[in-house]
């Protein structure tokens, strides 16, 4: 299977999805955002002075998977019909886990949807805690599962 991305000429477009079929497409997607014990200790009470992290990593994940045609550039613009953004906290390797589902009924995948709003939800969490902990790191920004079009339901390997 070849790049979709490119016309005859190798220059970058929009793959044509209007023959496609319309059908139900979820796309999971995570990101880790590791820090020091004490960072994740001011997130969980409260200590962090610019307010609610996981609150507002929420809100700017959602608004991320929303505005992703608006980033990358060969995106199709999709009408989503539901993004949930959601942490898991890791008190053993000093982490917290975002994740990012993202649905649509259409003709293309959310896979981009989920992963940006996975990742903006991660980089906000860095943006409000870096007063304290500037050495913190996202890492593992990946797609977890997807269903939904021609390759089906796959499920990222463990």
């Amino acid at each position: 299977m070849g790049f979709t991305h490119f016309n005859e000429d190798g220059r970058a477009r929009m793959v044509d999805v209007s023959e496609k079929n319309e059908t139900i497409r979820i796309a999971s997607a995570q990101a880790v955002v590791k820090m020091q014990p004490s960072t994740l200790q001011a997130i969980k009470t409260g200590g962090i002075k610019k307010g609610d992290v996981l609150g507002v990593a929420q809100v700017a994940g959602v608004m991320g998977a929303k505005r992703t045609a608006e980033l990358i550039p060969m995106c199709h613009p999709l009408l989503l019909t539901s993004v949930n953004v959601t942490f898991d906290s890791n008190e053993d390797q000093s982490e917290i886990v975002v994740k990012c589902q993202v649905k649509t009924t259409g003709k293309t995948g959310v896979e981009m949807e989920a992963l940006s709003g996975a990742s903006i939800a991660a980089l906000t969490i860095y943006d409000m805690c870096k007063a304290i902990d500037r050495w913190m790191s996202v890492t593992q920004l990946q797609l977890v599962e997807k269903t939904g079009g021609k390759s089906g339901h796959i499920v990222r390997p463990s």
